[in-house]
């Protein structure tokens, strides 16, 4: 063989090898994506169900939020079993480690932020804080206007609208007959 045709039969040779070796990891990576996809929105349909026999229609923030967590955590831990199988183990890990501290951070620097979504969640399933009622918190008494997930309003006697995040009315609110 000449040699100029040596060099290229054995690249040749070397990546027909490669590809051997490979072709069935992107294989089972394939059929993994499409199984992944079907039971991500298996879980969505499912979530959004159980989560709207909780909540009536006019709470579907709280429904959309935890059909969205519920969604994230899916694909990222499709993710790192992606890469796992694709022969990617300490990417997938270190990913794995990343978020972990990513989300201990998030949690810490939003932590009034999801007690106030907490605290709203209760208040939106409490019988007996509802727009229209009249309460007393925070050295105020008004009139519930409405609820959200971060903050409440309440319609002062005066006509003001007073804004308040809903940890500071769930600690200590009482209802006005």
């Amino acid at each position: 063989m000449s040699t100029l045709v040596r060099p290229v039969v054995d690249a040749l040779g070397e990546f027909l090898t490669r590809i051997e070796t490979t072709l069935p990891r992107l294989i089972a990576a394939v059929l993994f994506l499409v199984l992944a996809y079907l039971i991500v929105k298996l879980l969505q349909v499912a979530t959004r169900q159980a989560l709207s026999r909780l909540y009536p229609a006019d709470e579907r923030l709280v429904v959309d939020f935890g059909v969205l967590v519920v969604t994230v955590a899916a694909w990222f831990g499709a993710v790192l079993t992606l890469l796992t199988i694709l022969g990617m183990t300490q990417v997938a890990a270190s990913l794995g480690t990343a978020a972990g501290f990513l989300a201990l951070g998030v949690s810490y620097a939003l932590s009034d932020m999801i007690a106030d979504t907490v605290a709203g969640i209760y208040l939106l399933r409490d019988p007996d804080f509802n727009a229209g009622d009249t309460v007393t918190t925070a050295d105020v008494t008004g009139e519930v206007l409405a609820i959200g997930l971060r903050k409440s309003r309440l319609e002062l006697d005066d006509g003001d609208v007073l804004v308040l995040a809903n940890q500071a009315i769930e600690q200590r609110w009482r209802r006005e007959t």
